[in-house]
């Protein structure tokens, strides 16, 4: 059996596993349970009481948080030269069309986010085995594919995530990295969450929120209590 190291002892001391947090609460202790060098990030899991392999109980959106990520989101914008200017001057990183196409076919995919326009999904829809594993192609619904270039990259860039279901139920998101206060870490879970029960699939019977944890990069998970969301 793998020994425990000194940090990690001290942090699950301060852990009840019994126990579920109120949101705040919860918010407050990642601080002393995270122990990494690096400005960890705030991760949230949510159980929903949804079927994901039936079409009419998927959960996807997106969702601007009010303080961010914390993260640097790099932006590829794949465009016609006419929007080429828009797409800079609202920061993306990249920006061009036909070179990039190229640079992925040959494995290239060095960005977080890429934002592209109708007009030219015929050459992106190529490189679906690509960015699609990765999580990187552009869909209408999370609002990549759009004549609205330079909104899109600024949303991105100031914290607009797209979030899925996976097949076990569960949305995973990073909603800020451990630096962030208290506040802001329970101000980001809340829009998140708000979200995700407004995409409540009319399907879904029963409990639809079952379990909310939060945890760091390298921290134990902490249960949330979920009447703690509307306090």
């Amino acid at each position: 059996m793998a020994r425990l190291t000194k940090n990690r002892k001290s942090v699950l001391e301060k852990v009840d596993p019994a126990k579920t947090y109120p949101l705040s609460e919860a918010a407050a202790l990642l601080k002393d349970i995270t122990t990494t060098k690096f400005d960890s990030s705030v991760d949230i899991d949510v159980r929903l009481g949804v079927d994901p392999r039936k079409s009419n109980q998927m959960v996807r959106g997106v969702v601007s948080l009010p303080h961010g990520t914390g993260k640097e989101v790099r932006v590829l914008v794949l465009c016609t030269p006419d929007k080429e200017a828009e797409a800079k001057e609202a920061g993306a990183d990249h920006v061009g069309l036909d070179e990039y196409v190229e640079k992925i076919k040959g494995g290239w995919t060095d960005v977080d986010v890429i934002i592209t326009m109708p007009s030219v999904m015929g050459k992106i829809g190529a490189l679906g085995r690509i960015l699609g594993p990765r999580g990187l192609m552009p869909n209408p619904k999370s609002g990549t594919v759009t004549m609205e270039i330079g909104k899109a990259v600024t949303e991105v860039k100031q914290g607009k995530i797209d979030f899925k279901v996976d097949k076990f139920g569960i949305v995973h998101t990073s909603i800020g990295k451990v630096s962030f206060t208290p506040d802001k870490i329970v101000d980001n879970a809340k829009e998140f969450l708000d979200m995700i029960n407004k995409l409540k699939p009319s399907a879904a019977k029963g409990t639809y929120v079952k379990s909310i944890y939060l945890s760091t990069t390298m921290s134990p998970g902490l249960k949330v209590d979920t009447k703690s969301i509307e306090e």
